[in-house]
């Protein structure tokens, strides 16, 4: 009885260091995991140029082998320091941290010439490190729920978009012609997206008046456009920011967080908070 609350106590003890940042241990945890992050993603750029990779390889080899190994075991260790394993492991983060991971491990499966292609594509998996930062950033958090509660408003935008870029593609197809390089309404629609968004490539443009009319038309609509996706995810995150703490508290069974200040139990499935 004894040997299994040690366990259940060591378990809690890692879970508080790795998913919590309350305590100074998970403070100094989190910090060593950013630095490596960090460090992680400048070896992958400076890889990426080849006279710098030619004449440290060895260096880079090696401090990215130092890196993976210390992603590997946080791995791990998130793993079992909770209860339900696959909440984690199935999780946005939980999937990030296994991409930034793997391709390290993969690379010495795939070897040869006839695999550098696809070597160069799993070395390239490491970037996903970068989102590794977000569960380090408190905003974050706020920002995710924002992005959840409006997804429906910014779903119903962008079809209304997509609607009005076919309309606008057609009718510029119809106006213009394939001698003004509208060949299609696909490329029409081409058009439409890159003015709407105020892009303007200059490879189409419009050579009628009547065009120039609808092009001057659809660049001022863009400018509206782009500020209400802006404005509805603006509006949640007020919202939002009356609903999150500044806490970290992480239930050890279901993964879950956000939850309210001195909560003893877990909003989404009822296990009892730092119960150690």
């Amino acid at each position: 009885m004894e040997k299994k609350s040690n366990t259940k106590n060591w378990k809690q003890k890692l879970h508080e260091i790795i998913y919590e940042a309350d305590t100074p241990e998970g403070k100094w945890f989190d910090l060593i995991l950013i630095l490596a992050i960090l460090l992680s993603i400048v070896l992958v750029m400076l890889e990426s140029v080849e006279s710098f990779d030619n004449k440290y390889h060895n260096f880079l080899n090696i401090s990215e082998w130092v890196i993976t190994i210390l992603f590997t075991f946080e791995y791990f260790a998130r793993i079992i320091s909770i209860k339900k394993p696959t909440s984690y492991i199935f999780s946005f983060y939980g999937i990030i941290d296994f991409l930034a991971t793997i391709p390290k491990y993969l690379s010495l499966i795939f070897v040869g010439t006839h695999a550098l292609v696809a070597l160069r594509a799993l070395r390239l998996l490491r970037v996903f490190r970068i989102l590794k930062l977000a569960r380090y950033l408190g905003a974050s958090t706020s920002l995710i729920i924002a992005l959840k509660s409006s997804r429906i408003k910014i779903a119903v935008f962008l079809f209304s978009v997509i609607v009005l870029t076919i309309i606008l593609g057609t009718v510029m197809y119809l106006i213009e012609g394939p001698e003004n390089g509208f060949t299609s309404i696909p490329h029409g629609m081409y058009w439409a997206i890159v003015t709407l968004t105020t892009v303007g490539y200059g490879d189409i443009s419009p050579h009628t008046p009547f065009g120039q009319f609808i092009a001057s038309i659809v660049m001022i609509l863009g400018y509206g456009i782009i500020a209400v996706p802006t404005g509805i995810v603006t509006s949640e995150m007020t919202k939002s920011d009356n609903i999150v703490t500044k806490n970290t508290q992480h239930c050890a069974h279901c993964s879950a967080s956000v939850h309210l200040d001195n909560a003893e139990f877990c909003h989404k499935c009822g296990e009892i908070l730092n119960d150690g």
